[in-house]
């Protein structure tokens, strides 16, 4: 309920000893949240940091258990057709936006029209191709939104189609592109609707202030239909970037939680702050993109001297600390509906020695060496973790005869610059949205024409390659899930193969929770909705 709705239901005098009584008894979370959101609206965002507070106050048809496994969100139930094809679901009774009004099936139709819509751009719209028609609507080939796949059959009752069987749709709708948004808000202030002063929600959480480059902060959701559960009454999720400064702020007692922390310190946290620091292996891969679109880089030769000369084995152990194992391919082990045996290059198993030698032989054969250099410039999001990968990466390139100027930036801008192809070097990072092997090969897919211009969308290098796009499009038609997963591996193949972007390591999540702190679950996405938390800190 907003600030005039409540004033007028209960008076001055009232709302004033409300607000007494709910400060005294108010349970807060004080979450570390890294980057600041570059929005609050779904079909705008693309971060983990974002993330957090977007899947706090909106909800889908399927969210997420402690775990990070699918169960009933906004939709109470469904139904799958025989074929696999089309998914029917059951609003629940009674839900609504924090502004009072009914959400609706409608509100999910005009969400998945909005964000299939070209003119929203937004860069996640493909993760939801597998919806009749979608990826036709979104590249501009169909205009009439109608076509797409959802319909509301009444207020309460959605029907999804796809294009074909897909085994990770649930999964996919957990993510927030398919969240819903409300109808009557956006049709009447357009994308000023996710504005902190016009905002609203439907989930556990509403977002009450946002302070830019400070905090977010959010309120529990009184109508919310699981509301008598929820156990933390606001959250301030906080925007910084320096690891160790965030690690101070948790030992003085200013922070609950933090979302990552200085890999140096995680010897000392095993000693001094006992069972605190979680670090466990999850679905997500660590990597550099390069600019295939103009420059040196569109040389493959470099690219693979670039690739070959990393010395993988030392960053997890050496560099950062805590353990990461290094990466060779693009698909994360353990991904499910895949091949057993994850992606290795020969060149992986040659002595260093005899790699730098082969690296060395193709820069000279690109032109290049310690006596003609090549400057590069390698722009990576400010984090301790990130400089000091840098660092070593550039000694590591030294040899070849690549000068290394290192550029960083807060994230927002970064992945900005990243998007916009102003870049030689790009660190980045994916965390897997759901637990299938397109949801990492599809960064590889050629763009889309859209409005005249291609959208890249999360394929900052601009690779492009017509086999593997094509295996891509095989793959999705294929219901076989082992002949499936062979394609999805030769398409990997020709990817790495091309040296369409360096991997570095699979990601460990690395989270510090008090000991106060309830219901943390660690899983292989590395998702803790606030709802399942509870702080006991008797």
């Amino acid at each position: 309920m907003k600030f005039t709705q409540t004033l007028k239901a209960v008076g001055t005098a009232g709302l004033v000893a409300m607000l007494m009584s709910s400060a005294a008894h108010a349970v807060t979370l004080n979450l570390h949240n890294g980057g600041d959101p570059s929005s609050l609206d779904p079909h705008k965002v693309s971060g983990d940091w974002e993330n957090r507070v977007v899947g706090d106050y909106l909800e889908g048809l399927v969210t997420e258990d402690a775990n990070a496994e699918p169960i009933p969100g906004q939709a109470e139930s469904w139904e799958i057709s025989e074929d696999g094809t089309v998914y029917t679901f059951h609003l629940r009774d009674g839900i609504q936006w924090t502004d009072g009004e009914p959400v609706t099936a409608e509100d999910f139709v005009f969400a998945f029209q909005r964000i299939m819509d070209p003119a929203t751009a937004s860069d996640y719209a493909y993760l939801q191709y597998p919806i009749l028609n979608a990826e036709a609507i979104n590249s501009g080939e169909i205009t009439d939104f109608d076509e797409l796949g959802v319909k509301a059959i009444d207020d309460q009752t959605l029907e999804i189609t796809l294009e074909q069987p897909t085994p990770y749709f649930l999964d996919a709708l957990m993510h927030y592109t398919a969240y819903p948004v409300p109808k009557h808000l956006v049709e009447e202030m357009g994308d000023d609707w996710s504005d902190v002063d016009n905002i609203v929600a439907n989930g556990p959480y509403e977002i009450v202030e946002w302070v830019p480059g400070s905090y977010v902060r959010s309120e529990k959701n009184e109508d919310y239909y699981d509301a008598e559960n929820v156990q933390i009454d606001e959250v301030y999720y906080y925007v910084l970037e320096d690891q160790a400064a965030a690690l101070n702020r948790y030992r003085a007692g200013e922070f609950d939680m933090l979302t990552d922390f200085p890999s140096d310190q995680y010897q000392w946290m095993q000693e001094n702050l006992e069972g605190q620091a979680h670090v466990e292996p999850f679905l997500g891969i660590y990597y550099y993109v390069m600019n295939q679109e103009e420059g040196p880089l569109t040389d493959p030769r470099i690219r693979e001297a670039l690739s070959i000369s990393i010395l993988r084995d030392v960053i997890g152990p050496d560099i950062l600390g805590t353990g990461e194992l290094p990466a060779y391919g693009w698909v994360p082990p353990g991904t499910g509906n895949y091949v057993e045996e994850a992606y290795m290059p020969d060149w992986a198993e040659m002595p260093y020695e005899e790699r730098m030698a082969r690296a060395q032989e193709l820069m000279a054969e690109a032109g290049y060496g310690p006596d003609s250099p090549l400057n590069l410039q390698l722009r990576y999001n400010t984090n301790d973790n990130h400089q000091r990968i840098a660092v070593a990466l550039a000694a590591m390139w030294e040899p070849l005869g690549v000068n290394i100027e290192m550029f960083n930036s807060e994230v927002a801008v970064h992945y900005d610059a990243l998007r916009a192809g102003d870049f030689e070097i790009g660190r980045a990072g994916w965390l897997m949205d759901y637990n299938d092997p397109v949801n990492t090969l599809d960064l590889l897919k050629t763009g889309v024409q859209q409005e005249g211009q291609m959208n890249w969308g999360n394929n900052y290098g601009r690779y492009s390659n017509e086999e593997f796009d094509a295996l891509l499009e095989e793959a999705a038609a294929e219901q076989d899930l082992d002949a499936r997963a062979e394609l999805l591996a030769e398409a990997e193949e020709i990817a790495m193969d091309e040296f369409a972007a360096i991997p570095i390591y699979w990601y460990v999540s690395k989270n510090v929770v008090a000991p106060y702190i309830e219901g943390f679950e660690d899983n292989a996405k590395d998702v803790h909705r606030t709802r399942w938390l509870s702080k006991n800190e008797e």
